[in-house]
């Protein structure tokens, strides 16, 4: 057992030395004690002494010679007014040993149920103590102390526990930053062949990059919102680099990534937005990406996609509309869910992270998404403020 740090939790309660100056007044004990007992210890953790006795926090008795470890066994007070004339003790060798004629131990019961130790006092005169006053005081104090006990214990496990999430969080941290070099290295390297490979293939050859332009770009879009997802919800959370500039572009050159992977579907691109915004542009981006790819991917293929950004009164939104069957509405309020594109929309692919991420993205701006879908068309609508709220 660590008793130097029982020793520091009495230290620590505040009202421990207030506890013994109120017994000693009103008892008019000369020493008063909080004692940790155990089957073969008794240590002081804190003290009142006027009587020279020498037992200061630290100090040590034997075990065998106290009345408290009596008490540790049966868990009752013992009160003894005058040893001399109480046929219990007047033969006991505690009295006999220690000099007091006058003895009030309480039992320290902590919530869970374990013995901590006694609240005490001895005197050398016989003084009046077996009253409901004063063994009331003596219990309530016993539980103060047990109570205050526990919630240093409590406060202690709290701390280790929260040392240890930041720990895990640095870990955490290093992980995603190598998940990220790792993963998007060597996917960088098999864009870059593809385009080498692209000026000197025929006509069917071009087909099959893009086809492989597709399925690494969705990789790579898989990879940002894995790591995206850890930082949310596990490290520091969605950070944005908000710098004033024009949204046209932005818009323009996700959809042409699209357009370049995709020759086979049509994506109209409206952007009705003056001047420039306050954004993370990577960001915006990305989300766009996400809410372009849920439309490539659920929305009906001989059919074209609508790009639509345009301001309003409060800053502006951004919006994608595709065709094709609807949502089912109660699949709705689950749509920006992680992980829950299996239980929303079953049979189909993915992890369910393009939503989310996007959700988050416009949160992190200040603004949200909202999905409507109708009997043939389904809308995703990121509304944005004019000044995002952090960054």
């Amino acid at each position: 057992m660590d008793f130097e740090r029982d020793i520091a939790k009495i230290s620590g309660i505040a009202a421990v030395s207030t506890i013994l100056d109120v017994v000693s007044r009103t008892t008019g004990m000369g020493f008063t004690a909080v004692a940790r007992v155990t089957e073969d210890r008794w240590i002081t953790c804190a003290s009142r002494d006027e009587l020279a006795f020498g037992l200061k926090p630290g100090d040590e008795l034997k075990v065998e010679t106290t009345i408290c470890h009596e008490i540790r066994q049966s868990r009752e007070a013992v009160v003894i007014e005058n040893v001399s004339k109480d046929a219990g003790y007047c033969k006991h060798h505690t009295p006999a040993q220690y000099g007091f004629q006058s003895y009030i131990s309480v039992p320290i019961i902590l919530p869970d149920g374990s013995f901590f130790g006694t609240l005490c006092a001895i005197d050398p005169k016989p003084r009046k103590l077996r009253t409901p006053e004063v063994i009331g005081m003596f219990k309530l104090f016993a539980e103060l102390i047990a109570s205050h006990l526990d919630a240093a214990e409590r406060v202690e496990l709290i701390e280790n526990r929260l040392a240890l999430e930041q720990r895990n969080a640095e870990l955490r941290e290093q992980f995603i930053a190598v998940l990220g070099h790792d993963l998007r290295n060597p996917l960088a390297s098999i864009q870059g062949g593809l385009r080498l490979l692209n000026k000197k293939v025929d006509d069917e050859g071009k087909n099959w990059i893009n086809l492989l332009q597709g399925s690494v770009g969705r990789m790579a879009g898989l990879i940002d919102n894995v790591m995206d997802f850890a930082r949310a919800r596990l490290g520091a959370g969605m950070q944005l680099k908000l710098k004033e500039q024009p949204l046209e572009p932005v818009i323009r050159q996700i959809v042409a990534e699209f357009e370049n992977v995709h020759p086979d579907r049509v994506i109209e691109t409206v952007v009705n937005v003056p001047g420039p915004v306050r954004i993370d542009a990577d960001r915006i981006g990305q989300m766009l990406s996400n809410l372009l790819g849920n439309a490539i991917s659920y929305g009906a293929a001989d059919k074209p996609i609508r790009v639509l950004a345009q301001t309003t009164g409060a800053g502006f939104d951004l919006s994608v509309a595709n065709k094709g069957a609807p949502i089912p509405a109660d699949a709705i309020p689950r749509l920006f869910t992680a992980f829950d594109r299996g239980d929303v929309l079953p049979n189909q692919k993915g992890l369910g992270l393009g939503l989310y991420i996007a959700q988050e993205i416009a949160r992190a701006h200040g603004g949200l998404i909202v999905a409507s879908s109708m009997r043939d068309e389904t809308v995703f609508t990121a509304t944005f403020p004019a000044s995002p709220a952090r960054g």
